[in-house]
């Protein structure tokens, strides 16, 4: 069984194309040098980077991580640095209902190798949880997964399950 915590989702905001270009032309060299996985360091100052430049914008961020490299983005995805409420939005670009959101913004990105437990609905468990870098929604009964979800649809649907069982 996971170890988990919580989460929620709120609105999706656009950059314009000239300012993130310009955001890529100025990090371009020191991104593509970040081509494997980054070091502690390198991923402690490309988080403080990014979140000073977005800060409490969750479309911004968003867009920001799709500029970088896969190894990079992978490992900041499931850093201390971010929060997993803010991995959740990079995926799902929703927010979730204010307890799921409070939930996640409570916890690490790194508690989603584990699975963070977003709600208990009756007997069920919504867990959110990133495996092979990818998100991944799992309805629990506490002890076994009965549902896994894939996709920017895997809240939704995970959702749409928990209700329909019940």
């Amino acid at each position: 069984m996971m170890n988990c915590h919580l989460v929620k989702n709120v609105a999706f905001n656009t950059i314009n194309a000239k300012e993130y270009s310009y955001w890529q032309a100025t990090n371009r060299m020191w991104m593509d040098s970040l081509s494997s996985p980054p070091s502690y360091p390198e991923l402690v100052e490309l988080a403080e980077k990014l979140l000073d430049e977005c800060g409490e914008d969750g479309g911004l961020l968003s867009e920001r991580l799709e500029g970088l490299s896969g190894a990079v983005r992978d490992e900041i995805l499931v850093s201390d640095r971010l929060n997993a409420f803010q991995t959740f939005y990079y995926f799902f670009k929703t927010y979730p209902d204010n307890i799921h959101m409070e939930r996640l913004m409570l916890q690490p990105a790194s508690a989603l190798l584990d699975g963070v437990l977003i709600d208990e609905i009756d007997l069920l468990e919504l867990i959110f949880a990133i495996v092979d870098h990818e998100a991944v929604m799992v309805v629990s009964d506490g002890e076994h997964a009965l549902a896994t979800f894939l996709g920017t649809d895997a809240y939704r649907d995970a959702l749409t399950y928990i209700h329909s069982a019940l």
